[in-house]
C-alpha cells in the first residue's frame, strides 16, 4: 500500500510541474513582442530516490518520488551580449559623426541649390565688372552690394554653425543626464534583483531583462565594460572608469565653459574642483580607432564633432599637420568654421591690401601720436604706402578699406619728426577677434555703404587707375590659401571653397560608409542574439502541446493509480 499510495505523489508532481511549464510557455507567448523580453525554457530534473536492500548482492533498487523543476532557465549568450553592446556603441559614434556633416552640408545648401559658392561667384564677378571702369558708379554700387551679400551670406553660414554648435552642446547635456538615469536604473535593478535572488529559490528574469535593457541602451552612449556579482549585482564601467558598483553611482558631472558655454564631461568623485582640477572622462590624446576600442559612443562623437570653442582662421594658420590633427582638425565643426573664417579672412584682406597697401619702414622714426604722446616706430613697422595708393571721390589719404573690423581702425596717425604723416597700420590681435579680420567681427565699410564712390578707384593725380581694377581681378587667380596643415600646395579662393568642400564630403562619406556597415553587423548580431533569446511562436505552441500532453498523461496516471488502489482496498476488503 506504502508503494501504492507513494505513487500517487509521482503523478501529483508529474500535474504540478507540467502545470509550471504551460505557464511559463503562456508567459512566453504572451510577451512574444514586448522589446528586450528573454524567453524562458524550463529544465525538469529528478526528485529524491528512495533507496532499497543496500546489502543486495545482486542489484542496487531505487524507487523515484516523481518529476521537479530543476530550473527555469533565462536564456542569454553573453558573448553575443557583448558583441552587440560594443558594435552599437560603435555604430552610435559614426552615425553621430555624419549626421554632423550632414548638418553642416545643409547651412552651405549645397543640397538645395543655393550654394555658398554662388554668393562667392558673383561678388568676384562685380570684382571683374569693376575692373573694366572702376569709375563708373555702377560698378562702384555693384562692388559695395555684392561685397555686402557676399559677407552676409558668409556671416549667416558661420552663425548657423555655431547655433549648431550650440546645440550640440544640448544634446551633450542631455546624453550626459540620460546616462546618470540609466546609471541609477542599474543600480536599482541591482538592488531589487539581490533581495529577490538571495534566497536562492527565485530568479529575477524580467527586472534582468529590463537591466539588460538598460545595459543596451548605455552601450550606444558610451564605451563601458561589465561584470555580474556573485550576488546577482552588474558592475559596470564607463570608459575605463567605475560607473556602478555595489554600493553607489558614480554620476559624471558638468563642467561649463565660462567664455563658450561647452560642457565637457568629467569625474566629479576624481576630481577637485577647488583647484580646478578634472579628470575628464574622454582622452583624445589617444588615437580614435577601432584598434583601441576608442571610437564607440555618442557622447564621445558628440564631444569630439563639436570641439572646445568657435574656431576661427587663427585655428589653422602657423600650425603644424600634428597640431592641427589633435586640435581643430578632430572637430568637423570646428574646422569648417575655420576653413570658412580662412577664406573670408584671405579675401578681405587681400582686397583690403589692393585698396590701401602697407609698406614696411626701412629705418626707425620718431613723432607723436593725435594725442601728442611720443612715438617710436621701429624698423618693419607697416604703414600705408601714401606714395603709390589710390583715393576715392573724395581724394582723401588714407583711402577707405572696404570691410572694417569692429575693434579698431585700419590705421592709427602718426606725426613724424621728419614732417611726415605716417599711417601705422594696426596689426590683427589674435586673443581679441573684436581686432582680426574674422567674419565675427567684420562689416562692410559704412561709409562706402553710404557713398560707394569712396572706393578707391583713381590715382592721387586724379587719373583713373585701372591697374586697381586688375588687382582685384588677378588676386581672384592667385594661390595664396592652404587648405589645411594636412594639405600640400596653395589654392585660388574658388578652388579653396572646392576643396573645403570636396573635403568635407569625403569625411561626410567615410563616415556614412562606416556607419552604414556597421548597422548591418549590428543587425546581424541581433538577429543572433534574437535567435537565443527572442520567443518563437511556432516553438512555443509546441512545447505547449508537449507540456499539456504530459500534464494529461500525469493526470491519467493519477487516475490508473485510483482505480487501482480502489480495486486493491475493495477486493482485499471483501
Amino acid at each position: 500500500m506504502a508503494n501504492g499510495m507513494g505513487s500517487l505523489y509521482i503523478g501529483a508532481s508529474g500535474v504540478r510541474h507540467s502545470q509550471t511549464a504551460i505557464n511559463t510557455t503562456a508567459n512566453n507567448i504572451a510577451n512574444i513582442n514586448t522589446t528586450g523580453y528573454v524567453r524562458q525554457q524550463v529544465l525538469f530534473g529528478d526528485m529524491d530516490y528512495i533507496n532499497f536492500d543496500k546489502n543486495a548482492s545482486i542489484s542496487y533498487q531505487q524507487a523515484g518520488l516523481g518529476v521537479t523543476i530543476a530550473d527555469v532557465v533565462h536564456v542569454r549568450d553573453v558573448f553575443l551580449d557583448q558583441s552587440y553592446r560594443t558594435e552599437s556603441g560603435r555604430q552610435s559614434f559614426y552615425g553621430t559623426c555624419y549626421a554632423t556633416t550632414n548638418e553642416v552640408f545643409t547651412y552651405l545648401q549645397e543640397m538645395e541649390g543655393q550654394a555658398f559658392q554662388d554668393n562667392l561667384v558673383d561678388f568676384w564677378e562685380a570684382l571683374e565688372e569693376f575692373s573694366k571702369d572702376p569709375s563708373l558708379s555702377v560698378n562702384q554700387n555693384l562692388v559695395m552690394q555684392k561685397a555686402s551679400l557676399f559677407l552676409t551670406r558668409s556671416q549667416s553660414v558661420y552663425s548657423s554653425l555655431k547655433t549648431y554648435q550650440n546645440n550640440m552642446n544640448t544634446q551633450i547635456s542631455d546624453t550626459m543626464d540620460r546616462i546618470n538615469e540609466l546609471g541609477h536604473l542599474i543600480y536599482e535593478y541591482n538592488q531589487h534583483i539581490a533581495k529577490i535572488e538571495a534566497g536562492d529559490v527565485e530568479t529575477a528574469m524580467s527586472l534582468r531583462d529590463e537591466r539588460d535593457n538598460a545595459l543596451d541602451e548605455l552601450a550606444t552612449l558610451g564605451a563601458i565594460t561589465y561584470k555580474e556579482l556573485p550576488g546577482g549585482e552588474v558592475k559596470v564601467n564607463f570608459e575605463g572608469v567605475p560607473f556602478v558598483d555595489e554600493v553607489r553611482v558614480y554620476e559624471m558631472g558638468k563642467k561649463v565653459d565660462k567664455q563658450t558655454g561647452f560642457i565637457t564631461p568629467y569625474w566629479p568623485h576624481m576630481s577637485d574642483t577647488k583647484r580646478d582640477q578634472y579628470s575628464e572622462v574622454f582622452n583624445f590624446n589617444v588615437d580614435i580607432t577601432s584598434e583601441y576600442n576608442t571610437d564607440l559612443g555618442k557622447l564621445k562623437a558628440l564631444v569630439m564633432q563639436r570641439g572646445d570653442k568657435k574656431a576661427n582662421y587663427s585655428d589653422i594658420e602657423g600650425m603644424s599637420a600634428e597640431q592641427f590633427n589633435d586640435t581643430t582638425g578632430m572637430s568637423v565643426m570646428m574646422t569648417i568654421e575655420a576653413q570658412l573664417d580662412q577664406l573670408v579672412h584671405g579675401m578681405v584682406t587681400a582686397l583690403n591690401d589692393i585698396i590701401c597697401p602697407n609698406v614696411e619702414l626701412q629705418t626707425p622714426v620718431t613723432g607723436r601720436d593725435a594725442e601728442g604722446n611720443p612715438i617710436t616706430l621701429g624698423v618693419g613697422t607697416k604703414v600705408l604706402d601714401t606714395k603709390n595708393c589710390s583715393v576715392g571721390s573724395d581724394g582723401k589719404i588714407p583711402p577707405q578699406e572696404l570691410f572694417t573690423r569692429t575693434g579698431c581702425e585700419r590705421y592709427t596717425v602718426v606725426y613724424g619728426d621728419d614732417d611726415e604723416t605716417y599711417y601705422v597700420y594696426n596689426e590683427e590681435d589674435l586673443t581679441d577677434t573684436s581686432k582680426m579680420y574674422t567674419i565675427a567681427s567684420l562689416s562692410v565699410n559704412k561709409k562706402i555703404v553710404d557713398s560707394p564712390s569712396l572706393i578707391a578707384f583713381k590715382r592721387q593725380n586724379g587719373e583713373i587707375d585701372r591697374q586697381l581694377g586688375e588687382a582685384f581681378s588677378e588676386a581672384w587667380k592667385k594661390s595664396e590659401l592652404v587648405l589645411s596643415p594636412n594639405t600640400t600646395g596653395t589654392c585660388t579662393f574658388d578652388e579653396y571653397y572646392a576643396q573645403m568642400v570636396g573635403e568635407l564630403g569625403t569625411a561626410g562619406s567615410i563616415y556614412e560608409t562606416i556607419s552604414d556597415t556597421l548597422e548591418g553587423t549590428v543587425k546581424a548580431i541581433d538577429n543572433q542574439r534574437t535567435q537565443v533569446t527572442g520567443v518563437s511562436s511556432e516553438e512555443e505552441l509546441s512545447n505547449m502541446i508537449k507540456y499539456q500532453n504530459a500534464y494529461n498523461a500525469s493526470s491519467r496516471y493519477i487516475n490508473v493509480i485510483s482505480e487501482m488502489i480502489e480495486t486493491l482496498i475493495y477486493r482485499l476488503g471483501a
